[in-house]
């Protein structure tokens, strides 16, 4: 056994349906109001030992007739609410929600974080994210500038910090013989002032048993990466080539060091989309079913929109060599999964086809193979320094889903790469990540 092991967490939108078709025989199509359904996923990651379950958030909801009529984009849980209900069907896995710094309070996000922290006694994890999109649903007329969404983010996460040390661990002595509640001399008001929020405290919740809940983090822009460095425990990441996942991975984690930071405080976990077989044969049949069911126009619009390309593919035959323009403007929405895609096509020099086959319509890694082959791939990131673990993306639920957590899980524990057993209770404990003392109190 290896003193260190992978870290896996599972990719969900808290939408109808997991992966790229919801048409494959595989794939529930009414997740997004039925809980029944995420309880089974979530008690079936939780027997396979997975560190957390994390659902990708956004606020807004695309209008266009293309998408609404063939995408199932919508509707979709707000994830702090399915979280708190999965929290009391589930007993030791994470549960990470994206709540954008962009469009909510500081004080609210606190208050729901640590709620969510004792509700499942240490389990809670916030994705700090500052949106794609949809400050026209916040009293805006468009998005924030993304410079700005950055510097607000940093100010929004010391603000959350700090309301959760406002209280003592030992804060409420709950004496009934002496009639004292609380202890006056172990409170803290934050009495923030700062050029984005104005938050006088302190919290009116007790301290989160993790301290903090853990700070995951899923941006790979400069600004991004800055932030990452300095608040982020886990991070969500994209990366096609093993290279650029290297040279990531050794900058965010120098980047962490000049904050002060080890590196194994700060894990990393790109995306990967695996469809699994029991052989090679049966991985590819796999493959196969799911592009037959999956819409092309779906995902390569997605594709085009979502790293904001310049183009139309859904206008390109399947044949044609994807041609970008020369100058593609830097876009206000999501910089990194733009940069990556657009590299790789350059790069590449690919045709819509093979574009099409090699991306999720997330922009992330996409693997077809047996459980050895995927556990090489994963073993052989995680010991040349390109991952700490990975972020999964199921190809569908609960096919996809039910596939990895019997097939890949049992190879990854026969090689001594993950846990066959939780260890701890708490997030942190799962993560190799320490209690956070507060700030204020010994």
């Amino acid at each position: 056994m290896t003193t260190r092991q992978l870290k896996l967490g599972a990719y969900f939108t808290g939408a109808s349906v997991q992966g790229d078709s919801w048409r494959h025989s595989a794939s529930d199509v009414d997740a997004g109001w039925n809980f029944d359904r995420y309880r089974h996923y979530a008690q079936t990651l939780e027997r396979a030992c997975f560190d957390a379950l994390f659902f990708y958030d956004n606020v807004f909801a695309a209008t266009d007739p293309a998408t609404v009529e063939r995408s199932p984009q919508a509707p979709r849980w707000e994830p702090l609410v399915l979280l708190s209900a999965l929290a009391v069907v589930t007993e030791r896995i994470g549960l990470v929600a994206s709540v954008s710094t962009s469009y909510s309070e500081p004080y609210n996000v606190a208050r729901q974080f640590a709620a969510l922290d004792h509700l499942s006694g240490g389990r809670a994890g916030w994705n700090v994210v500052t949106s794609t999109g949809g400050g026209e649903n916040f009293n805006l007329d468009g998005h924030r500038d993304h410079g700005a969404r950055y510097e607000r983010a940093h100010e929004f996460v010391d603000v959350v910090t700090g309301l959760w040390d406002s209280w003592a661990d030992d804060a409420f002595v709950t004496d009934k013989a002496t009639g004292r509640w609380a202890d006056p001399a172990r409170l803290r008001v934050l009495g923030h002032r700062g050029t984005h929020f104005q938050v006088q405290g302190p919290l009116n919740a007790r301290r989160p048993p993790q301290g903090w809940p853990v700070i995951s983090q899923a941006g790979a822009s400069e600004d991004g990466k800055a932030l990452a460095a300095r608040v982020g425990e886990m991070l969500y990441t994209a990366a096609q080539d093993i290279g650029e996942a290297r040279a990531f991975y050794a900058d965010v984690k120098a980047r962490a060091a000049a904050w002060g930071r080890g590196p194994a405080e700060v894990l990393i976990l790109p995306g990967v989309m695996p469809v699994i077989g029991r052989s090679q044969a049966e991985a590819d049949d796999k493959w196969g079913a799911l592009l037959e069911t999956r819409d092309a126009g779906v995902v390569l619009r997605a594709l085009s929109n979502y790293a904001s390309l310049g183009i139309d593919l859904t206008r390109l035959p399947l044949h044609a060599t994807v041609e970008l323009p020369d100058h593609i403007p830097v876009t206000n929405s999501h910089q990194s999964r733009q940069k990556l895609l657009v590299d790789w096509i350059r790069n590449e020099r690919p045709t819509v086809q093979q574009l099409y086959t090699r991306w999720s319509q997330g922009g992330h890694r996409m693997l077809v193979g047996t459980p050895a082959s995927i556990a090489d791939d994963f073993e052989h990131w995680f010991s040349t320094g390109a991952a700490d673990g990975f972020n999964i993306m199921f190809s569908s639920a609960p096919g996809g889903l039910d596939d990895f957590a019997t097939l890949v899980v049992p190879e990854l524990q026969r090689r001594g790469l993950f846990r066959k057993a939780y260890e701890g209770r708490t997030l942190r404990e799962h993560l190799g990540l320490a209690r956070v003392p507060n700030r204020h109190f010994a």
